[in-house]
């Protein structure tokens, strides 16, 4: 059976960790998969979200350190060059709304690929947490740039030196996560959120999914000259025409993604 899953129905890529047996940690081949389903939703078109969860219990509990510790594997500089940073580059630079559905367990860089989506959403039962301290590495995936960023640097240095266990409550009143769902709705809920998105001004999305990840590096002048060059690029999409049309036709838009 697939190490990733990957289904698409209403404009939304559903992809799907798929190693219950092991809290769905990443080995190489798992990890090569998640690139190749995301450059696929990224090339399709017809996708306009990417929804990511993990099947069973977990959403995904980083690194298999069976595989880590391997004389004969892969070793954590290419692990970490190979299989994670590519997945954080796809998920930042693929200009479609991207949404972890984090339904269990998100642990090491099973939590940072999390927090490295567009948005987070949880369920009460999941739980993050930076459990690299515990075994003596430091946070990979992104972690140090996106989780300071969300929570602020003293909670963020808290949670990645002591490796506390967040509930997904917990993260949602910090900040980590957009929302937290009770378990028995959080599949419909996070799935209603993917299809909505799916039906927006993708374009638009992606511009400002551009624009957020500038912010990173840019002064005040820079963000807003950045601004004013992709609003501009904006107003010449099909969408926007449509959204001014319904507008002043009082009716719903009917976006298409161009």
């Amino acid at each position: 059976m697939s190490t990733v899953l990957l289904s698409k129905e209403n404009g939304v890529g559903y992809i799907t960790f798929n190693r219950p047996e092991k809290y769905n940690s990443f080995n190489r081949e798992m990890a090569l998969a998640v690139q190749e389903k995301l450059a696929d939703c990224k090339e399709d078109d017809a996708i306009r979200c990417i929804y990511i969860t993990g099947s069973g219990k977990a959403f995904c509990a980083g690194q298999d350190l069976a595989e880590a510790v391997d004389p004969k594997g892969p070793g954590l500089e290419k692990i970490v060059r190979e299989h994670y940073n590519p997945i954080i580059q796809l998920l930042r630079n693929i200009e479609k709304p991207i949404i972890a559905a984090v339904n269990g367990v998100a642990a090491g860089a099973g939590a940072n690929i999390a927090l490295a989506c567009d948005i987070v959403i949880a369920s009460e039962s999941a739980s993050f947490i930076q459990a690299f301290s515990k075994i003596g590495l430091i946070p990979d995936s992104a972690g140090t740039f996106f989780l300071p960023r969300l929570v602020g640097m003293q909670r963020a240095a808290a949670l990645m030196i002591t490796g506390d266990k967040v509930n997904g409550k917990e993260a949602a009143d910090m900040g980590m996560v957009y929302k937290c769902f009770a378990d028995d709705v959080f599949e419909a809920e996070s799935k209603k959120l993917a299809i909505s998105l799916a039906n927006i001004p993708t374009k638009g999305i992606g511009l400002t999914k551009h624009l957020l990840n500038q912010s990173y590096n840019n002064n005040l002048e820079q963000q807003l000259e950045m601004e004013k060059e992709l609003q501009v690029a904006a107003s010449k999409t099909e969408d926007h025409k449509e959204g001014i049309t319904a507008f002043l036709e009082k009716r719903k838009p009917s976006f298409t993604g161009k």
